[in-house]
């Protein structure tokens, strides 16, 4: 950070109030703040109007970033136009514990490490090796600071929330213009304002409060919106626990989740050996806060407002298989018991980048002190993924490890699929608890019949300890080695170190701006891009379905994580899982497409491959909230790779509709969804009025079943102009490049 940053941010802010004329929420501020041109402030109407904005940074992934920066290769730019990092988080499979998964990770990704190090090291991008910590955590600790505005290629980006950055997942198309010096653009966010009243207490945690707003907004109820938190309920949470609730906003769909500056974040800041930062923010508070008449009369300035008080909170666990089926604890024994769960909790795994902070592993370790002390023995068993070395290497960590924990690396893990479980039965029906944010079927451990719940980390403990999931820690006692009963306290924990953080290496390289990037020779794991074509001008007629998903299909139905993380850097060999999980409507099987040339049924992505080969273009029809989850543009650029040309949906997920528009794809919604139900497998379909594609004006659908007959409607599209440009020339990267938008 620049030392007059909250200066020139202040100037900018005190511009937009005089020009808007109104109240300013915090939300607001931030974004007026980091507009492209500066000039350009004006009254944008939310949820219809775009902006383009300059973001202070861009932090990615080591699955997504290759990627990011093969695109970036392509582009044309020498080096990064702002501060970025890439973080070896996601590429570390858990198994038998940290140090032999560390060191099988360094041999089994040697020439995707080497690639990443070298492309930071030409392009300026920090690289944080692995070990080094899970990129949320990592940012929070050493990049996130208030009123800042950073974008990331991962769907838990608006974990810098915490520190009051409107941080936004994104796709890596989106980070390369970024870091390409260029316009970055983006949809105006609706605003939903939380009202935070009470305090916090017992066994209820910030946690909490995001799984019970998930309960009330579901999983795309916050889709095109920010989440914006107010209220003096808010200084009673930690920095890292604003984080926590900030982190799992992703799973409404929020664009993004922002707290407001106050002690607890200067605390954090401090704690974390940036002084300087917490001086700075102090002398713009009242910048980093919504403005007072917006306090006063909220629902007058947010879009929506939802108030929750945290003194009658309880703590809650959502699942199975979808992150918003909330439950409080008080009725959940009687829901395993109605829907027929199995009760039995056989792993609790506790960390990730939605809680993995020193507070969160502190409490959980407050736990597990009382399980020596009264006898007790822990029923599951218990995985724990720490947030970065600075967390490893503490008290907390050695104290859940002498309770038998499995300490596994400062990565992802389970969380996105990376964990070898060792099991019986890699089918059988079953019951883990998490601490995670997401807990789609298959997910963690590959097994459909994984009933997998998320809480809170010391909702997640006492669980594990019971080993079951109908146990209430605040009511239930459990017998313990001497036939007692005894009853588990409250936890309890620290929010940093009693004696600070540990002074370690970081492990974290910075680059030098020479040197070649490393790609082996054959690889199987990297491919140089190639741009994709450009549009040739004329309708899309007579495209065979390639398959019609049934239910939720999330990126991780598209384009599966777990094994397939290993070829992120290789187009054409990862585009092998095609929407290999998606449920196709007509014979409620995975993977089992028609083939209308051969008819038979083969594999989604033999079929597109197969007719690729003919030179025919296909089209995937879906339901709602299609590409709900991650941010992988892997799920947008598989299809393209592969011929689709269309995605025909209910409604789309804002990252995964952005990276459909940047990789040139025509994605479009049903004006009436029950339209949907109008699609037979053997249908040929075609869009026309591509010729006239213009913002707001719809696309007419032709279906020509096999019986002769033809069915026709409307589908509604949502690309403005420069949208249009980029669906023409067959990519955004096309485009920018044709313009000449990217300076050599």
């Amino acid at each position: 950070m620049k030392n007059d940053y909250y200066k020139t941010y202040a100037r900018q802010i005190e511009k937009a109030g005089s020009v808007i004329r109104k109240p300013l929420t915090l939300t607001e501020k931030i974004l007026f703040a980091h507009l492209y041109n500066k000039q350009e402030i004006k009254t944008y109407t939310r949820g219809e109007d775009y902006a383009v904005f300059r973001p202070d940074r861009v932090a990615m992934q080591d699955a997504t970033a290759q990627m990011a920066i093969l695109q970036l290769m392509i582009s044309g730019k020498k080096e990064s136009a702002v501060p970025a990092s890439v973080h070896c988080d996601h590429l570390i499979q858990a198994c038998l514990g940290a140090d032999k998964d560390l060191q099988t990770a360094i041999i089994t990704n040697k020439e995707v490490y080497d690639f990443l190090k070298s492309a930071c090291d030409k392009y300026g991008i920090t690289f944080w090796k692995p070990g080094a910590g899970i990129i949320h955590q990592t940012v929070l600790e050493n990049y996130a600071f208030p009123g800042g505005m950073m974008i990331g290629t991962d769907s838990h980006t608006p974990n810098a929330g915490g520190l009051g950055m409107v941080a936004i997942g994104v796709g890596g198309a989106d980070a390369v213009d970024v870091m390409a010096g260029m316009e970055w653009e983006l949809k105006m966010p609706r605003i939903i304002g939380v009202k935070l009243t009470g305090e916090l207490s017992g066994w209820t945690s910030p946690k909490d409060v995001i799984l019970k707003l998930a309960g009330i907004l579901t999983v795309k109820g916050g889709t095109n919106a920010v989440i914006e938190y107010f209220g003096k309920g808010t200084r009673s949470i930690s920095a890292t626990g604003k984080a926590t609730i900030c982190n799992m906003g992703a799973e409404v769909g929020a664009t993004s989740s922002v707290f407001p500056y106050d002690n607890e974040m200067k605390l954090y800041l401090q704690a974390t050996g940036r002084h300087a930062v917490a001086q700075q923010a102090d002398t713009a508070k009242e910048y980093l806060n919504a403005d007072d008449p917006v306090m006063a009369d909220p629902d007058k300035y947010y879009d929506r407002v939802i108030e929750i008080n945290l003194s009658e909170l309880e703590p809650y666990v959502n699942g199975p298989f979808t992150p918003d089926a909330a439950t409080p604890l008080s009725e959940l024994a009687e829901k395993v018991r109605k829907m027929g769960y199995p009760d039995k909790v056989e792993v609790g795994l506790i960390g990730s980048c939605t809680n993995s902070s020193y507070q969160d592993l502190d409490r959980v370790a407050s736990l597990a002190d009382q399980v020596k002390e009264k006898n007790l023995t822990i029923q599951g068993q218990l995985i724990v993924n720490p947030g970065s070395r600075m967390i490893e290497h503490t008290g907390a960590i050695k104290t859940l490890e002498n309770n038998g924990a499995i300490i596994m690396a400062n990565a992802c893990g389970p969380c996105i699929g990376q964990w070898k479980r060792m099991t019986d039965d890699p089918a059988r029906t079953n019951t883990i608890v998490n601490s995670f944010n997401r807990n789609f079927a298959k997910r963690a451990d590959g097994n459909p019949n994984t009933h997998s719940f998320v809480a809170s980390p010391e909702i997640t403990m006492a669980l594990t300890i019971a080993g079951s999931l109908s146990f209430h820690p605040a009511k239930d006692k459990l017998k313990n080695k001497n036939g007692e009963w005894v009853s588990l306290a409250p936890p309890s924990g620290n929010k940093f170190p009693p004696n600070g953080f540990p002074d370690l290496e970081k492990g974290f390289a910075l680059p030098t701006g020479s040197g070649q990037v490393i790609i082996a020779p054959g690889s199987q794991r990297l491919q140089l891009l190639q741009p994709f074509p450009a549009w040739d001008g004329k309708d899309f007629t007579d495209m065979p379905l390639l398959i019609k998903t049934k239910g939720k299909c999330t990126t991780d139905h598209i384009s599966m994580a777990g094994p397939w993380l290993r070829f992120r850097g290789h187009l054409e060999n990862i585009s092998e899982n095609l929407l290999m999980g998606a449920v196709n409507a007509f014979n409620n099987k995975t993977n089992r497409t028609l083939n209308r040339k051969s008819h038979t049924y083969d594999t989604v992505s033999a079929v597109a491959k197969a007719y690729k080969s003919n030179g025919i273009s296909s089209i995937v029809v879906a339901e709602d909230n299609y590409g709900e989850g991650s941010s992988r543009e892997h799920a947008a650029m598989e299809p393209r790779f592969l011929n689709v040309k269309v995605i025909l949906a209910k409604s789309f997920a804002r990252i995964h509709e952005t990276n459909l528009k940047k990789q040139g794809m025509l994605a479009v919604t049903f004006k009436h969804p029950g339209d949907y139900d109008k699609i037979r497998e053997e249908d040929k379909i075609s869009i026309t009025g591509l010729n006239n594609f213009a913002p707001s004006k719809s696309l007419a659908v032709t279906l020509t079943h096999t019986d002769g007959t033809t069915d026709s409607f409307e589908a509604n599209h949502t690309y403005n102009e420069v949208q249009i440009e980029w669906f023409k020339s067959g990519s955004a990267l096309n485009y920018n490049a044709e313009n000449n938008e990217i300076e050599n």
